[in-house]
């Protein structure tokens, strides 16, 4: 079914559910007991009719051609993208070539296939054409430009006097003001077309209910948002790939105007956030040839997952462009000349004083650069007290991981994947400590998704 008939791991058909109760449900559908009808096609396409609580069986196809990510229509009411029905179809074919054999699409499925394929040259037709009318009119664009950055001066010029007035004020009156005077300050910086300003200053307002120690931190984050104010209102003197990450990250979107890089992009990870407005996803990936990683962000409204979805472990012959700023991650997709493939490929590692030193080396470019992504090579995971810890196996060196990764189901995987044995992570490493996203065994074997 896909190029060179390669199919996917289960772990890598999981990595697509949108919660753990999917991945569950996907599970106990993933056998040939509920299903019949099923086939697949050598262009991309997977279908089956699956029994339901119902009469009729629920009809559910799924269409892994589209190089953006996995595409799915089932007749069930679940609102989830992909639903059970969808992940267990997946499964099946993940793991038997001959329940799932190639065939010739039922009516039903070849009308979706073939309805969806169209609609997705139409949409790619038009991008290209509102590209080249975007700029029409340079001239209003030029304005437009100019009154945001107006408005954007105007918000941190505000902002500078109220972080001005918490320090004369003194930090200990922060845990009395509440948090209601930081949501007013950050509606003010969205107001003003600062998005970036907005969401650190939501930031500082939980700090002081943030327990032991939160006046340290609030100091330290008021330190980097004087120093983002400072670099918006003098970044006509700032060198241009810094004033470019200072644009950045005040909010002001840029297009990836960088020169298309062609690779075989390992996907390294998948991993969703998110809040009451947006749910954004992060996508690493590894290029075999230029041996660097980049970061594809997508955006979703509410209870909406973002696309596409890349499960953890294929890779994809494309290219990407990056987007403006010093030392800056974040790229584009562009092209992309065949369907996303299984691949025995890993990342290039360091060792863990290399992955700090990585880090602190970013920070120049970008101060307020919370991680960079990182691959460690022969590491162990042991426990430090009451954490866990990162130790290289050939050192005496160690990499803290970060609160949040300490309390994941992710980090067990990690453990008994090791074994005590040493294996390759890759995961973010920030000034919080390391949060592994990925991890391959000594020997051979998939990557193993930890997020």
């Amino acid at each position: 079914m896909t190029q060179q008939g390669v199919r996917w791991t289960a772990d890598q058909v999981l990595a697509l559910a949108p919660d753990a109760a999917s991945r569950r449900a996907g599970g106990r559908l993933g056998t040939a007991g509920p299903w019949s009808e099923v086939g697949s096609s050598d262009e991309g396409a997977v279908w089956g009719l699956c029994k339901g609580s119902g009469s009729e069986p629920y009809q559910t196809v799924v269409d892994i051609s589209d190089l953006s990510g996995p595409a799915y229509k089932c007749g069930c009411p679940s609102r989830k993208f992909p639903c059970k029905h969808a992940l267990g179809l997946l499964l099946l074919w993940a793991g038997d070539d001959d329940v799932v054999a190639g065939a010739k699409a039922p009516d039903w499925a070849e009308r979706w296939i073939a309805g969806r394929r169209e609609r997705a040259e139409e949409k790619r037709t038009a991008g290209s054409t509102g590209s080249a009318a975007g700029t029409a009119d340079p001239e209003a664009a030029r304005r437009r430009a100019e009154q945001r950055a107006g408005r954007i001066t105007a918000g941190a010029t505000e902002l500078e006097q109220r972080l001005t007035d918490l320090l004369r004020g003194g930090l200990a009156g922060a845990e009395q003001t509440g948090y209601e005077l930081w949501e007013e300050t950050a509606a003010r910086m969205v107001d003003a077309q600062a998005s970036g300003l907005a969401s650190r200053v939501r930031e500082l307002g939980t700090i002081p209910s943030s327990g032991s120690g939160w006046p340290v931190r609030l100091l330290e984050e008021c330190a980097l948002l004087h120093l983002l104010d400072q670099g918006w209102l003098r970044r006509e003197q700032l060198p241009d790939g810094l004033a470019a990450t200072v644009r950045a990250r005040v909010g002001l979107s840029a297009s990836a105007d960088g020169p298309a890089v062609r690779d075989r992009w390992l996907v390294l990870s998948q991993y969703d956030t998110a809040d009451a407005r947006l749910t954004t996803r992060r996508i690493w990936l590894y290029g075999a040839q230029t041996e660097r990683a980049v970061l594809l962000l997508s955006y979703g409204a509410a209870g909406r997952a973002p696309e596409p979805a890349l499960p953890v472990g294929l890779a994809l012959d494309a290219e990407v462009s990056a987007y403006p700023g010093a030392g800056q991650q974040r790229a584009a997709l562009g092209r992309q000349f065949a369907p996303p493939i299984p691949t025995e490929l890993r990342p290039k590692g360091m060792t863990t004083s290399q992955a700090a030193g990585r880090y602190g080396e970013a920070l120049r470019d970008d101060p307020w650069l919370e991680s960079v992504p990182v691959t460690l090579d022969q590491v162990v995971p042991v426990p430090d007290g009451d954490h866990w810890q990162l130790a290289d196996a050939d050192g005496d060196t160690a990499l803290p991981l970060t609160p949040a990764a300490g309390n994941r189901p992710g980090l067990w995987r990690l453990v008994a994947l090791s074994g005590g044995a040493p294996v390759k992570v890759f995961g973010e490493c920030g000034h919080r400590g390391f949060t592994p996203l990925t991890a391959w065994p000594a020997g051979p074997g998939p990557a193993v998704p930890l997020c």
